[in-house]
C-alpha cells in the first residue's frame, strides 16, 4: 500500500514515510493510493468471532491496519498495537453501551480520557519504532483545541529521539485539558499557549510545515489529524462498534452520530463506511455546536468561514476543518488538480461553492445538525435524569443530533469523545453536581506546571522550536 497527496504533487510513498511526512510536501493531505475493501469472507470471520466472543479490539485493529500498512512486518505491527492499547483502562478498549434508545461508543478509556488516545498512543509508538530503525530524531509540532495536545504528549513523553511542541489557545481549553498538558514536566515536552484561537494555531502549524527547509532542518513531524496514521487508527472503532451492535440485532445497518469540528473523526467513519462497503454503515450524522461550518456545508452547500464562538464544547470551536480536503478529494472524483485549485481559492476567499449534484452525493454520506449551547445543556440534563448516565458537552452535541435525526429502523451509535470529568463545570451546570473524578485527574491542580505564553505568530513559534529542537 502506497500513499498519495490530495494535490497530486508527490510520488507515492509507503506508510512509514507517510507517517514521517505528516503534511505532504506539496501542502496536501495523504491518502491511500487505492481504497482497500474488507471482503465478505473477512467480515463473516469477524462476525463469527464476535458472536463467539473471540475477537479482541487489538485483533480487529491488526486485521484492519494490515490492509493499509505493507512496510511494517506483521509481528512488529502486532507488538505496536498491543503496546498502544495496554494503557487503556477497559478490556474492550472502546466499549459500546445502550442508553435511552441510542448506543454510546465510549472512546474515553485511554490515559487522557479522550478519543484522541486511540490514535495517538498508536502514533507515538509508531514514531518511536521508525526512529529506532533509522537512528533519526523528530520534533513533533501540533495544535490542539483541547484533547489532541494531552493525548499526543502522553503518547511520546519521555521517549528517546523525540521532542514535542504543542500549541493551544490560551484560556480557551477547559482547566482539566490545560492541566493535563502543562503538568507533564518531561524534558522532551514543550507547551505553548497562544494568544488566539485554535484556528490561529492550526494555521501556524500548516504554515511552518509548508516551510520545507525549516521542516527538513528541524525534522518536524505532525500529530494533528493531518497525519494519516491518526485517521487510520480511528477507523478501527467504527468497525468494532458496527460488529458489536449488529451482533445484537437482526439488521446489518447502523448510523453513527459524531460530534466534530475538524472533520477528522467523522472522516475516519467515512473511510470505515467505504472499507465495509455496501450499506453496513448507512450514514454519518455530522453534529456541530454553534460553530456550524460543516453543518452549513451539508445542509446548504455553504462552506465559508465565520467567527469562532466559544462554547462548553471547546474542542469543536473551529471554523477551518483541516481534514475536509481529504473528503473534497473524493467528492471531486479523486481529481488532485481540481482539489488543489479549490483549496487555493478557499485560502484566498474563505469560501467554497458546490453544485446541487455534488451536494446530493454529500447528503448520501452525511446528515447534519447544529446544536445550540442550551440544547447541549438540556441533553446532558435529560439523559442523566432518565438513565443516570453523564455526558460530556461534546458527546451531548452528538446525542442531541442523534435523537433529532435517528430512524427507528436503524440503530444509531453516538461517539462519546471525552470523559465528563474533563468538563466538570459544564456538567455541573447541567445536572447540579460535578461528575466523579477519575483517579488520573483527581490531583492535577496540585501539580507543578510548565507553559510558555506567546503571541499567535508563526515566526515566534519557529524561533522557539529552533531554540529547543532535538538535533540528530
Amino acid at each position: 500500500m502506497r500513499y498519495i497527496s490530495t494535490r497530486g504533487g508527490i510520488a507515492p510513498v509507503a506508510f512509514m514515510e507517510a507517517v514521517l511526512m505528516g503534511l505532504s510536501t506539496d501542502g496536501g493531505l495523504l491518502l491511500p493510493e487505492s481504497m482497500p475493501r474488507a471482503d465478505n469472507g473477512m467480515v463473516a470471520d469477524w462476525r463469527d468471532r464476535v458472536a463467539a466472543n473471540r475477537l479482541s479490539y487489538q485483533e480487529l485493529a491488526f486485521d484492519i491496519l494490515s490492509l493499509f500498512i505493507s512496510d511494517i512486518p506483521a509481528q512488529d505491527l502486532k507488538s505496536l498495537i498491543d503496546r498502544s492499547y495496554s494503557t487503556f483502562a477497559h478490556s474492550e478498549i472502546t466499549p459500546v453501551i445502550h442508553k435511552d434508545g441510542v448506543y454510546i461508543l465510549e472512546l474515553f478509556h485511554g490515559p487522557t480520557l479522550a478519543f484522541k488516545d486511540v490514535a495517538l498512543q498508536f502514533l507515538g509508538n509508531v514514531f518511536a519504532y521508525i526512529l529506532g530503525k533509522s537512528g533519526g530524531c523528530m520534533n513533533i509540532l501540533g495544535a490542539t483545541s483541547g484533547d489532541t495536545g494531552s493525548a499526543a504528549i502522553y503518547g511520546v513523553r519521555g521517549k528517546e529521539r523525540i521532542n514535542i511542541f504543542i500549541l493551544h489557545p490560551h484560556k480557551r481549553v477547559s482547566p482539566v485539558q490545560e492541566l493535563q498538558m502543562t503538568t507533564v514536566l518531561d524534558a522532551n515536552v514543550f507547551n505553548l499557549a497562544l494568544r488566539g484561537t485554535f484556528d490561529d494555531g492550526q494555521a501556524i502549524v500548516k504554515k511552518i510545515f509548508n516551510d520545507i527547509p525549516f521542516k527538513t532542518k528541524h525534522h518536524l513531524g505532525a500529530i494533528n489529524s493531518i497525519n494519516w496514521a491518526r485517521i487510520l487508527a480511528q477507523v478501527v472503532y467504527y468497525v468494532y462498534a458496527w460488529l458489536k451492535v449488529t451482533n445484537r440485532g437482526p439488521g446489518l445497518q447502523v448510523d453513527f452520530s459524531v460530534p466534530t469540528g475538524n472533520f477528522g473523526d467523522i472522516f475516519a467513519g467515512y473511510i470505515a463506511k467505504r472499507l465495509l462497503a455496501g450499506q453496513r454503515i448507512r450514514r454519518l450524522i455530522l453534529a456541530t455546536n454553534e460553530n456550524d461550518l460543516l453543518t452549513r456545508f451539508v445542509l446548504h452547500g455553504d462552506y465559508s468561514m465565520s467567527t469562532v464562538v466559544p462554547t462548553t464544547s471547546p474542542s469543536m470551536d473551529i471554523q477551518v476543518a483541516s481534514n475536509f480536503e481529504r473528503y473534497l478529494y473524493y467528492l471531486n472524483g479523486e481529481d488532485p488538480e481540481k482539489t488543489r485549485r479549490q483549496i487555493e481559492d478557499f485560502i484566498k476567499t474563505g469560501r467554497l461553492a458546490f453544485t446541487e449534484t455534488l451536494l446530493k452525493e454529500v447528503r448520501d454520506d452525511f446528515a447534519s445538525k447544529s446544536v445550540s449551547q442550551r440544547q447541549t445543556n438540556d441533553t446532558i440534563k435529560s439523559l442523566h435524569a432518565a438513565t443516570g448516565y453523564v455526558l460530556d458537552p461534546h458527546t451531548a452535541v452528538g446525542v442531541n443530533a442523534a435523537f433529532a435525526l435517528q430512524d427507528d429502523a436503524v440503530p444509531v451509535i453516538c461517539l462519546a469523545t471525552a470523559h465528563p470529568a474533563k468538563f466538570g463545570d459544564a456538567v455541573e451546570a447541567a445536572i447540579g453536581k460535578p461528575p466523579e473524578l477519575p483517579a488520573s485527574i483527581r490531583d492535577l491542580a496540585t501539580k507543578k506546571s510548565r507553559c510558555e505564553i506567546i503571541e499567535a505568530d508563526a515566526k515566534r513559534v519557529k524561533d522557539f522550536i529552533a531554540a529547543h529542537a532535538i538535533q540528530s
